[in-house]
């Protein structure tokens, strides 16, 4: 049996566990960053100097990452059973559209495929994730899994192929989809579509929960991302990509936000993803306008972001409307 698991937690645990089998730990952030439906070599690297620039991740052990997880996989038949361990987030729910995008591609044999995907655990009042359980926890999973088939497979692959895609209208096709047969689904890419700029003020849904929770008083980085990860939990998002909005949000010529107690915001990087505790953010005039509804930051800023394939360049002509579930046109 092989168990593929979503990070280092979660898989060092299940080594420490009665549970048997090999365990694979897929490393990626496929809900950050521009993504392609088959990702070849050149898409790859183009994937890992983004990453290296906006989150401080090297590119060519990024890229040796992913080479040698890709070809594992590709040695699937040699098991007899895969264990798919995932989350209701959209960290794991890109995650996993891609594993059975891949899964769908290639030829299975008489490998059987199973999925372990949950929201919540019994005893655990705000469940965000599996690297929450302990070793004993984690070991009353073990055979709750269920077999999956080809419509999960091909269901996988649908909805990756759409967040691959540079058309936005292929990414809300998602959740006007049937994708019961992946629960999880519905929700998650439902977020994904609100991270969009908003018809409001321009802003996604991140920058809308920074620029509230400082605006209520919450000023340290730290404890922003705290707070933050525990209002947009169904994000999944970790440190670094925090780190990311920030500084769009701090960048020059029209920040939102400041930052006091530094002369400047230092670098992405792994070791140090957010700015030091010892600094307080503030918001500034336009981001006080922004928040009111007065200016659109897209418009007065311009932008430059990857959502899945989509790449969100310039001074867009439309804003994503979460209440209808629709574009609107700016004027």
């Amino acid at each position: 049996m092989l168990h593929i698991v979503n990070g280092d937690s979660v898989g060092n645990k299940l080594r420490q566990s009665r549970i048997e089998g090999e365990i694979l730990i897929w490393r990626e952030v496929y809900s950050f960053g521009p993504v392609f439906p088959d990702m070849n070599e050149a898409e790859l690297q183009f994937r890992a100097q983004y990453l290296e620039q906006r989150l401080g991740i090297p590119a060519a052990e990024f890229v040796k990452g992913c080479s040698s997880q890709e070809e594992q996989l590709r040695g699937i038949q040699q098991h007899e059973d895969v264990v798919l361990w995932f989350e209701h987030d959209l960290f794991d729910q890109t995650m996993l559209a891609y594993l059975l995008h891949l899964l769908a591609s290639q030829p299975l044999g008489d490998t059987r495929i199973h999925l372990l995907c949950i929201g919540q655990f019994p005893g655990i009042e705000s469940f965000r994730g599996l690297g929450q359980l302990s070793v004993e926890q984690l070991e009353t999973l073990e055979g709750t899994w269920r077999q999956i088939g080809k419509e999960e497979l091909s269901l996988g692959s649908a909805i990756w192929a759409a967040y691959a895609s540079p058309n936005v209208e292929d990414h809300i096709g998602i959740v006007h989809k049937d994708t019961s047969a992946l629960p999880y689904a519905h929700t998650a890419f439902a977020h994904h579509l609100a991270r969009f700029p908003s018809a409001f003020n321009g802003l996604g849904l991140v920058e809308q929960t920074v620029l509230e929770l400082v605006n209520d008083g919450v000023t340290t980085p730290a404890e922003l991302f705290r707070q933050t990860g525990d209002r947009l939990h169904a994000l999944g998002m970790g440190d670094v990509e925090f780190g990311h909005w920030l500084r769009r949000m701090l960048r020059q010529p029209q920040p939102i936000l400041a930052l006091q107690g530094t002369e400047a915001l230092p670098e992405p990087s792994l070791d140090a993803p957010l700015p030091s505790n010892q600094n307080k953010l503030g918001i500034t005039a336009l981001g006080r306008q922004v928040l009111a509804g007065e200016q659109d930051w897209v418009e007065a800023a311009g932008i430059d972001e990857w959502y899945g394939g989509l790449h969100v360049q310039g001074r867009i002509g439309w804003r994503w409307d979460s209440r209808e579930e629709r574009l609107r046109t700016s004027q």
